[in-house]
C-alpha cells in the first residue's frame, strides 16, 4: 500500500476529505475515484474532476495528460478502493452494530424481514438493506438497489450505528459482491439461503455466480463472523466443504450433530405449517402462517443466524407470528373471496417453488401468471416458462419490465418453454392477463401472479409506469 494511499485513508478517518465517484459531483478538495463500469469508465473523466478542483485521483492506470498539483494514486482495483476509502471516512469497520450479510439467489428479502421481526421482538434497535427499502427507527429509503453503492452504503451504516441500532441485516447482491461494494464492513453473520439460475447476463456462468456469492464468506472476513448455510442446497454444501465450522442447516440432508440445525414439518396446510427445530440437543416447536417449503428454508436460516449469534432457542418461537412480506407469496384480500398470491418470483427455481408451495397448500387448480425481465438474462426465459408448464394446471404469459426490449420478442423467447403446458394464454397486456387469470378461478383454484412482488411500476421504453400486481387484482376481482 502507498505512502499516499496511506495518507489519504488517514485523511479520511479524520473526516478532512470528501469522497466522489461522479466528476460531476467534485468539489474543491475532495477525493475523486474513476469507476471503470461496465458502459462507460470513469478514467474518462479524470479531467473533469481534476478542473472541479479535486486534490486526490484514485485509478487504475496513470492519466495520460497533466494533473497540475493533484495527487493521482494508482490502485490495482478501483471498486475495492472506494470502498476502503468509504469504510475510513464513516468508520463503519469499528461499527458496534451486529452487521448480518443475507446473501443466495432466493429468500434473501423474506430472511431479512424475518431477522428483523426477530430482534425487534426481542427489544432490539434493528436497521434493513435490501431489495424494497432502507430503513431504521423512522427512516426509510426506497431502495434503488438491493445492496446500494459503497459510498450510500457506508453512510447509512454509519447513521444506523450513530442512532443506536444493535443489529443491521443487509441483503448482499452478487452483483454488489463482484464490485466490492460491501467490502470493509465487520460483518458479524452470514447466511447463504441457496443458488439457482438467475443474473447470467451479468455473470459468464453459475460458476462465477457462485464465486461471487461466496465473497461474503472468503473475502469479507470477521475475526469472529459466523458462517450459516443450507445444507440442502448443492452448491451450500461445497460452502460447508470449506468452512466445516459453519452451522448448516435443512429438513433433507444428513447435517453434523455438532453444528446443524435440523428442521421437521410436522403439519401442513392452506394455513401454513406446524415446525418442530433441534439443535445441540434441544428440541423447539412453533406454528407459522407462511405456506411453502421454501418459507421452512428461510425461517431456519433466521433461527440458525440468531442460534449463532447468542440468541436461546425458546426465544425463536416470536418468528411464529411474523405474517410475511409484501409481494412474497403474498395473499390479496378480495370481496369475491378468491385465493389470489403475488410473489417476486422471477427466476425458474422460484416459480418452482412458488407452485409447490400452493400445490402442497391443497389447491385444486394452480394458475401462474409471469413474464420475463427485459435487458436480463434471456437464457432463463424458456426455464422460466418450463417451470410454470411441468407444474401449474394453467400458463398465462403477459408482460413483466420489458426496459428497452420489445415485449412481444420477450414472450416469444420465453414460449418454446410451454411446449408441454396443458393449457396456455398468452397476452401482453398485464391487467388483461391477470383478467383472464382471475375469469378461470374457483373457490378451491389459487392464481399466482409472478414476477414483480412488491415493485408497483411498470418499465417501458426507459419510462416508469405505476402498476401494482396487488392493486389491479384487487380491482379486477371485486368487480362484478
Amino acid at each position: 500500500m502507498s505512502a499516499e494511499y496511506n495518507i489519504i485513508l488517514e485523511k479520511c478517518r479524520r473526516g478532512e476529505l470528501e469522497i466522489k465517484a461522479d466528476s460531476r459531483e467534485v468539489k474543491p478538495g475532495d477525493i475523486y475515484v474513476a469507476i471503470p463500469g461496465e458502459k462507460d469508465d470513469g478514467a474518462r473523466y479524470i479531467a473533469d474532476a481534476l478542473r472541479a478542483g479535486a486534490s486526490y485521483v484514485v485509478c487504475e492506470a496513470t492519466p495520460k495528460s497533466g494533473f497540475g498539483n493533484s495527487t493521482v494514486i494508482i490502485r490495482d482495483n478501483a471498486r475495492k478502493a472506494l470502498s476502503e476509502l468509504a469504510s475510513a471516512r464513516y468508520g463503519t469497520g469499528e461499527a458496534k452494530a451486529k452487521i448480518i450479510g443475507v446473501t443466495g439467489t432466493n429468500g434473501k428479502t423474506t430472511s431479512a424481514y424475518l431477522l428483523e421481526h426477530l430482534f425487534s421482538s426481542l427489544g432490539y434497535k434493528t436497521g434493513v438493506l435490501g431489495t424494497v427499502s432502507y430503513r431504521w427507527g423512522e427512516t426509510v429509503i426506497p431502495a434503488p438497489l438491493t445492496t446500494p453503492d459503497p459510498l450510500t452504503l457506508h453512510k447509512i451504516i454509519a447513521e444506523m450505528n450513530a442512532d443506536g441500532v444493535q443489529y443491521i441485516i443487509m441483503e448482499v447482491s452478487s452483483h454488489a459482491l463482484a464490485q466490492f461494494r460491501a467490502d470493509g464492513l465487520p460483518f458479524a453473520a452470514a447466511l447463504f439461503t441457496n443458488l439457482t439460475q438467475d443474473h447470467l447476463d451479468y455473470h459468464p456462468d453459475m460458476e462465477s455466480y457462485f464465486r461471487a456469492k461466496a465473497r461474503l464468506f472468503f473475502d469479507l472476513p470477521d475475526n469472529d463472523k459466523k458462517m450459516v448455510i443450507n445444507g440442502d442446497d448443492p452448491y451450500g454444501r461445497r460452502l460447508l466443504e470449506l468452512f466445516p465450522d459453519a452451522l448448516s442447516f435443512g429438513l433433507h440432508c444428513s447435517l453434523s450433530p455438532n453444528k446443524s440445525l435440523k428442521g421437521k414439518i410436522l403439519r401442513s396446510g392452506r394455513d401454513g405449517h406446524k415446525l418442530e427445530m433441534s439443535a445441540d440437543n434441544t428440541k423447539w416447536t412453533f406454528d407459522t402462517p407462511l405456506v411453502g417449503e421454501f418459507n421452512i428454508y428461510n425461517l431456519l436460516g433466521a433461527q440458525g443466524v440468531a442460534l449463532s449469534l447468542g440468541i436461546e432457542p425458546e426465544r425463536l418461537t416470536a418468528l411464529g407470528d411474523f405474517a410475511g412480506v409484501r409481494g412474497r407469496l403474498e395473499r390479496v384480500p378480495n370481496a369475491k373471496g378468491l385465493n389470489i398470491f403475488v410473489d417476486y418470483a422471477h427466476t425458474p427455481d422460484a416459480l418452482i417453488k412458488a407452485i409447490q408451495a400452493l400445490r402442497e397448500s391443497g389447491f385444486r387448480k394452480i394458475i401462474a401468471l409471469f413474464g420475463c425481465g427485459g435487458d436480463r438474462d434471456k437464457s432463463k426465459r424458456p426455464l422460466m416458462a418450463e417451470a410454470v408448464a411441468t407444474r401449474a394446471d394453467v400458463a398465462i404469459l403477459t408482460s413483466d419490465n420489458p426496459r428497452f426490449e420489445d415485449p412481444d420478442a420477450i414472450i416469444n423467447d420465453a414460449l418454446p418453454g410451454l411446449a408441454n403446458a396443458r393449457q396456455v394464454i398468452v397476452e401482453r397486456d398485464r391487467k388483461k392477463a391477470t383478467a383472464a387469470g382471475i375469469s378461470l378461478l374457483g373457490s378451491d383454484d389459487a392464481l399466482l401472479i409472478a414476477g414483480k412482488g412488491h415493485e408497483d411500476y411498470q418499465l417501458i421504453k426507459g419510462v416508469k409506469y405505476h402498476y401494482s400486481d396487488q392493486e389491479t387484482a384487487r380491482e379486477l376481482a371485486n368487480c362484478d
